[in-house]
């Protein structure tokens, strides 16, 4: 019996492009989560975490709750949501419905070499359930990420995507700058820029 090797972030990053919600703010975490996710589909609507491994979630959960009427995506790592399970404690306390979180699920900590979780096949949609967060289930195919993104279900959820490893660095089509990332993706809300001051302190730009 021939097993099938599985799914590559790639596809289902494909399915995830075919069928974003109108309006969706996506939150990608670091590495080839960010770097493929702008060769696949680049827009003034994502926000490319760089160089803060766990902070994807947080973020993707703050905005949520301040844009309660945009569909908000989270792309975050196994290895990540280990570091900070706390994460998925609030978002189950907070319970944003326009929140949806992709858990990527491939075993190592890709990002920063390939070392392997030290639970690789722990069973995250249980611990999200286990976190309060009742819509949870693990996906082996990109035609159930469809599937599931096609359903009406409101969220929270997190959608545990079983993926192989990336090892290789994808070459994203830009330059990654954190500031030009920050102000573009508030450019793209209509959020007021923050203008900071030389001694501390600040204004928004409309002050």
């Amino acid at each position: 019996m021939v097993k099938r090797a599985p799914p590559t972030r790639a596809d289902y990053y494909r399915v995830l492009a075919e069928s974003l919600p109108k309006k969706a703010l996506v939150v990608t975490c670091l590495g080839n989560a960010s770097y493929l996710w702008a060769t696949v589909h680049h827009a003034p609507e994502n926000f490319y975490v760089e160089d803060a491994m766990g902070l994807a979630l947080p973020l993707a959960l703050g905005l949520a709750v301040a844009q309660p009427d945009r569909p908000v995506i989270a792309v975050e790592g196994d290895g990540a949501i280990l570091m900070h399970m706390g994460t998925l404690v609030t978002v189950g306390a907070v319970a944003p419905r326009n929140l949806t979180i992709l858990l990527i699920q491939n075993g190592v900590h890709a990002a920063s070499g390939g070392q392997a979780l030290t639970n690789a096949t722990l069973d995250l949609a249980q611990l999200a359930r286990a976190s309060g967060i009742r819509r949870a289930k693990n996906l082996a195919a990109p035609k159930a990420l469809a599937a599931a993104l096609r359903s009406k279900t409101v969220g929270p959820r997190v959608l545990v995507l079983a993926t192989a490893p990336d090892m290789e660095v994808v070459k994203p089509p830009i330059a990654f700058d954190p500031v030009v990332t920050k102000q573009t993706f508030m450019t793209a809300l209509g959020a007021p820029r923050y203008i900071p001051t030389l001694f501390g302190g600040g204004h928004l730009e409309h002050d």
